[in-house]
């Protein structure tokens, strides 16, 4: 099964697609799923569950918060995380109360990179980002999965679509049929980052799609 593990919908405030929107795109790249990362907000949950049902699309409800130190995304959440700004250990410690699990996105791309040492925070550290669809340049990515190797950490890879057209450029692949089977592979380091770079005009796209200048 492949599901991009890093998407962004309107709620987001520098994204422009429906949960809708991002689910069809995911299917017509061959993927099975996608999981709902909006910025410091839970408010597509609702949708995504509904259209995941109407269109048989995986989706795992999560959340990227921006602490003090850099992004931190939490998985197979219950409920909202109000972390912004917060330290990373709090808002990690907040995502396992939820039985959720925690993980490191684009933790060495320049300035959206993570500002602390990771190996700090190992003991609530479930997974990192080691292919990101979305920021240019391979060199960061190839740092993350050496990281990821020499500390014996998942590997997940994530398209951080803002546009609908962006999303399943990099995906997560996995043995296995449902959300659990998903969080039991990441747990198990069963998990594998594949995809290739979306192209760069995406990065613009969801500025223009917010102020309402391209469909």
């Amino acid at each position: 099964m492949k599901i991009d593990l890093h998407c962004h919908t309107k709620y987001s405030y520098d994204a422009s697609p429906s949960p809708k929107e991002i689910m069809k795109q995911a299917l017509k790249m061959g993927l099975n799923g996608v999981a709902i990362t909006d910025h410091e907000n839970t408010k597509a949950w609702d949708e995504a569950i509904q259209a995941g049902k109407e269109l048989n699309c995986l989706v795992v409800l999560g959340e990227e918060i921006k602490t003090n130190k850099g992004d931190v995304m939490g998985l197979f959440l219950k409920k909202q995380i109000d972390g912004y700004k917060k330290n990373p250990r709090w808002v990690m410690e907040e995502i396992k109360k939820q039985d959720g699990l925690v993980i490191i996105p684009h933790p060495f791309h320049g300035s959206e990179g993570f500002k602390d040492d990771i190996t700090k925070y190992l003991d609530l550290v479930d997974a990192i980002e080691v292919f990101n669809a979305r920021k240019p340049g391979t060199r960061p990515d190839k740092k993350a999965r050496e990281f990821a190797k020499k500390n014996n950490i998942a590997m997940v890879g994530g398209g951080d679509s803002h546009y609908d057209k962006a999303v399943g450029y990099a995906y997560t692949e996995f043995e296995g049929n449902t959300i659990e089977e998903l969080k039991q592979a990441i747990i198990g380091k069963r998990t594998t980052a594949k995809g290739a770079k979306a192209p760069l005009i995406y990065i613009i796209t969801p500025i223009l799609g917010k102020l309402g200048l391209i469909n």
